[in-house]
């Protein structure tokens, strides 16, 4: 134990010379057993529903009522066409759609059994099963009320819902986690690489050399954004390649608009860890910064547990995620086969997200040289 004390002394000094590091170790934990303890529930309810009712007359008004009062559907629209109906299960806007057809209340004020039609979007998993699941037995409750039937009697009901999963019929989890898993994999390692781009110079003393040298500080900032977003670019071509040809799942949609927007995230991501580089004194702290970032990137973005069972304080603070927007995209593509017109509004928001984070980098960068 020779020389223990004068170590652990030095230590002391050590840590209390870096507050900062210090305050963090401590914040971190804190913030993410508070947040993530009530973000996490996979207790479904309230799905993003449209309805296209062809009937429009009472009965199919009570069989929607009876839905929505079911606290697990949550009627956002009203559509009018099967176009509008499916473009609007593709975009991801909503994860059930209901079909009444035009003869529903005939067939029920006649006694016989009438049908409707549940579109459920199974592109994630979690949600899916479980509307499945919900579909089937409020379809066995409204048969029940509308026979008037003893729930121990083997009469015939009067309401048929036939429920059909869409995008991924046999609900195959890696459907659903490894196009989010690409998305994951892609920010922690352009984030951790770019987050100890400027670090790095600062510890080894190289930053005055750089400062001093006929460089711009844009020059400077886009000189160590560029070359990452190269390696980032290469990796997104390699893990695309091994969900496809690995796990087998299929891209439905565009290969060169999931290119194209995989590249604007990067940069997004990218920028992230320029932004950390800039006010992290030490690698010690760029870790703690990044991993502060990474913790709700996983577990806030929908990756695994369903946005729609968040408080609604954590689930406005997920919307300041830039991969939920980016994990739209991915099971966009590559499960529902959407287009750019389902996706503009993500691609637009995540530009906004590049275009601020160049912006604070850039004013970050000059104040921690004043």
């Amino acid at each position: 134990m020779k020389g223990f004390s004068a170590i652990f002394y030095k230590e002391i000094i050590q840590l209390r010379r870096d507050p900062v590091t210090l305050v963090v170790m401590f914040l971190i934990p804190i913030l993410q057993l508070t947040i993530f303890g009530y973000a996490i529930d996979m207790d479904v309810q309230n799905f993003p529903t449209v309805v296209y009712n062809l009937d429009n007359r009472k009965e199919s008004r009570e069989v929607l009522s009876r839905f929505e009062n079911s606290r697990f559907f949550q009627i956002i629209e009203e559509v009018h066409s099967d176009r509008e109906l499916d473009q609007r299960m593709v975009s991801g806007k909503a994860k059930v759609g209901i079909k009444i057809p035009p003869d529903f209340s005939n067939l029920i004020q006649r006694g016989k059994q009438a049908t409707i039609l549940i579109l459920i979007d199974g592109s994630d998993s979690t949600i899916g099963m479980r509307a499945l699941n919900v579909a089937q037995s409020l379809g066995f409750r409204e048969s029940l009320l509308r026979s008037g039937v003893d729930p121990a009697s083997s009469q015939s009901f009067s309401v048929d819902v036939r429920p059909r999963m869409l995008f991924n019929p046999d609900m195959k989890s890696s459907h659903f986690m490894v196009p989010g898993l690409v998305g994951i994999i892609m920010q922690i390692v352009t984030l951790f690489l770019t987050a100890f781009a400027l670090v790095r110079e600062k510890e080894r003393g190289t930053m005055e050399q750089l400062l001093v040298s006929p460089i711009s500080k844009s020059g400077l900032i886009l000189g160590k954004l560029i070359p990452y977003s190269i390696i980032g670019f290469l990796e997104t071509i390699c893990v695309l390649c091994i969900m496809y040809f690995v796990f087998g799942v299929p891209i439905q949609g565009s290969l060169f608009l999931l290119t194209v927007l995989s590249l604007i995230f990067l940069l997004c991501a990218l920028s992230m860890g320029i932004l950390i580089s800039i006010f992290a004194q030490n690698q010690n702290q760029a870790m703690q910064f990044a991993f502060l970032m990474t913790m709700p990137s996983i577990l806030l973005s929908g990756f695994i547990f369903p946005r729609e069972t968040m408080p609604f304080g954590i689930y406005l603070l997920s919307y300041f995620i830039p991969v939920t927007y980016f994990l739209e995209i991915l099971r966009g593509i590559i499960i529902r086969g959407a287009g750019i017109l389902e996706l503009w509004d993500e691609a637009v928001i995540l530009c906004i997200f590049w275009f601020i984070l160049m912006v604070i980098s850039a004013k970050g960068f000059k104040k921690s040289l004043a």
